[in-house]
């Protein structure tokens, strides 16, 4: 599989803060085996991540987009209604077991707005801005997430685990 990443940080797109969650990102798909194919640091606004995420879905070679910040309560933080505005169909259920899996580690899991969804024959995710909580999601969903990929990619039809 394909990921894109998109990093939305106003102190990050000006240099006034080092990226971490994007090398999180990067070392998780790549010890899952995906390949990274385009990776951006961008400032929190929401047209710029609307204008971002379709022009990376544009693309036609990225399977997943992983973006990363502006998930939370910050006035700042848009990146949830960037998404909802270019996603076609919503996936309620990776974003529900995300911030199920987070309460299990933290209470402020619950703060999370972070929303899923697919435009065309690419998933979209968002997560957190913490490098760890990154981590720990990566590591936790990238399998079912596979899963998924391959059935919207067409290489499998069978729900089925075997």
């Amino acid at each position: 599989m394909r990921v894109g990443i998109i990093c939305m940080s106003d102190k990050g797109s000006k240099g006034e803060r080092e990226d971490q969650s994007t090398k999180v990102i990067i070392e998780c798909v790549e010890n899952f085996g995906y390949e990274v194919v385009i990776k951006h640091l961008i400032p929190d606004e929401e047209d710029i991540i609307e204008k971002k995420l379709l022009e990376v879905v544009e693309r036609k070679d990225v399977d997943l987009i992983l973006t990363t910040g502006g998930t939370g309560f910050s006035p700042r933080d848009v990146t949830p209604e960037a998404t909802l505005r270019v996603i076609e169909r919503l996936t309620p259920g990776i974003p529900e077991a995300m911030r199920a899996f987070s309460m299990k580690i933290t209470n402020r899991g619950m703060l999370s707005r972070g929303v899923a969804g697919i435009r065309k024959n690419t998933l979209i995710i968002n997560l957190p801005g913490s490098p760890k909580a990154v981590r720990e999601i990566l590591e936790y969903m990238l399998e079912p997430i596979d899963h998924g990929l391959e059935i919207l990619l067409k290489k499998t039809g069978d729900c089925a685990r075997k």
